[in-house]
C-alpha cells in the first residue's frame, strides 16, 4: 500500500465533487483534427464527447458596443458519466463524483495531460489547483442544529439558527490560508443554494433523497492550489 493510499483515512468519504485543474499558458483553441487526435488518446478513459456550450460577453468603449461570443471548448466524459475531461484555452480540468483515491485521479490528469501535450504542446504550467467538495445530507426536518453534525468552528453564524428557531436558507464563507511560496488552501464551508453537480457529469451515489428534494444539506469546498516560482523557468515549462 502506497504512502498516497494510507493516509486517506476515511474512503467513503462524502465527496460530491472532486476537481484538478492544471491552468497553463494561453493557447489557441484545438481544431477540430487536433480534437479528435485528443479524443483517440484518452478513449480509454473519456470514450463520450459532451462539450457544453457557453457565452462570453466583451465590452468596447464608446456608445456601449459589444460582442458577443458562443464557445464549447472540447469535453469528454466515461460512459457513467462520473467523470470528466475539459480542455479550455488556458487549462486542463478533470472532474469526478467517484472519487477513489488522489493516485487515481493523478493517473486521469497524466492521462490527459500526455494527450494535450502529445497533439497541441502548452508553453508551460501556471497553477495546479486541487478542489474537494464534501456533501453532508442530513434526515432531519428544519430547523436542523447543525451543530450535531458539523465542527462548530466551520458554522459562523449558521451555528445561531437552531436556537431560535430559524432555517437556515443559505450560508457561505470562505477562509484563505497561505501554506508555502506559491501555495495556498481556501476553505469554504456553508450550506450553498445550488448543488456542486451539474449535467452532463452525474452523482456516483445517489443520497436517499432525491435531488430534487428541499432535505438539508451542509457543503464543504477545499480548494489546494499550488503555483510554481516565477524565478525558476524549469517550472513554468515543466508541462512541456
Amino acid at each position: 500500500m502506497s504512502m498516497t493510499r494510507s493516509r486517506e483515512i476515511y474512503p467513503h468519504a462524502p465527496a460530491a465533487l472532486v476537481a484538478v485543474e492544471a491552468r497553463h499558458t494561453a493557447a489557441a483553441p484545438l481544431t477540430p483534427e487536433q480534437e479528435q487526435a485528443v479524443k483517440i488518446l484518452i478513449a480509454d478513459d473519456f470514450p463520450l464527447a459532451q462539450p457544453i456550450p457557453t457565452i462570453s460577453f466583451s465590452f468596447g468603449p464608446g456608445s456601449g458596443a459589444s460582442s458577443v461570443a458562443q464557445t464549447a471548448p472540447p469535453r469528454f466524459t466515461n460512459r457513467t458519466r462520473t467523470a470528466a475531461v475539459t480542455f479550455g484555452p488556458q487549462a486542463v480540468v478533470v472532474e469526478t463524483t467517484q472519487h477513489d483515491s488522489f493516485a487515481a485521479l493523478s493517473t486521469l490528469l497524466g492521462v490527459v495531460v500526455t494527450a494535450r501535450q502529445t497533439v497541441a504542446p502548452v508553453d508551460g504550467l501556471e497553477r495546479l489547483g486541487l478542489r474537494y467538495i464534501d456533501e453532508i445530507r442530513v434526515p432531519e426536518a428544519e430547523p436542523v442544529d447543525w451543530t450535531q453534525w458539523v465542527n462548530a468552528a466551520l458554522l459562523g453564524p449558521a451555528a445561531l439558527a437552531a436556537p431560535f428557531g430559524l432555517a437556515l436558507v443559505e450560508h457561505q464563507a470562505i477562509a484563505r490560508f497561505s501554506l508555502t511560496e506559491g501555495r495556498g488552501l481556501p476553505i469554504a464551508p456553508g450550506a450553498p443554494h445550488a448543488h456542486a453537480v451539474a449535467p452532463p457529469l452525474r452523482v456516483a451515489s445517489p443520497p436517499p433523497s432525491p435531488r430534487a428534494s428541499p432535505a438539508p444539506w451542509w457543503a464543504a469546498s477545499l480548494m489546494g492550489r499550488s503555483s510554481p516560482p516565477d524565478s525558476d523557468p524549469a517550472a513554468r515549462s515543466s508541462a512541456r
